[in-house]
């Protein structure tokens, strides 16, 4: 079973919706992942995130780039929380399907991160699970110590060398 869906709607999206999978690998949270477009396959669409909760599923992350309807359809279908990722588009770089997602009507919830989020999204996803989960909350609580040395880390050693001599 499925703790967390991730649903596409064009394989284009994998290599933004693969990094949410890699941070949910991180975190140890079992998903599903799926390619269904809202617009070509309707009912497909219906029968997966329909019965998304009765296969486990506590979150769905749902990518989708120009009229982006796959987060918000995910939301009509599933009750449990919904956070979407707008797909980077060469036309308009992305901002429809910000605008489309974060424009959900009133009743409707669809979280929404930034344009191509998906590491920020499976993070957020972890977050959710957490509340219920103190196993997840310890390594959420790793997860940003580990930040904080790093950027702690890289500091010290600007201090070091100097700007003229600092380099990734």
């Amino acid at each position: 079973m499925a703790t967390v869906g991730i649903v596409m709607g064009s394989d284009s999206d994998m290599p933004v919706m693969a990094k949410a999978a890699a941070m949910l690998e991180d975190f140890g949270v079992d998903y599903e992942m799926r390619i269904i477009s809202a617009h070509r396959e309707p009912q497909e669409l219906v029968e997966w995130a329909g019965h998304a909760q009765e296969k486990g599923m506590k979150v769905i992350i749902a990518g989708a780039g120009m009229a982006a309807a796959l987060p918000g359809m995910c939301a009509a279908l599933f009750d449990l929380p919904v956070i979407g990722i707008p797909m980077y588009s060469k036309s308009l770089g992305g901002n429809d399907a910000l605008y489309s997602i974060v424009q959900m009507p009133g009743g409707v919830p669809v979280a929404t991160v930034a344009i191509d989020g998906a590491k920020n999204a499976a993070l957020l996803a972890i977050e959710m699970l957490a509340i219920s989960d103190e196993g997840l909350h310890e390594k959420i609580r790793a997860f940003r110590a580990k930040q904080k040395a790093d950027v702690i880390k890289k500091d010290a050693r600007l201090q070091e060398t100097g700007a003229a001599n600092y380099s990734n």
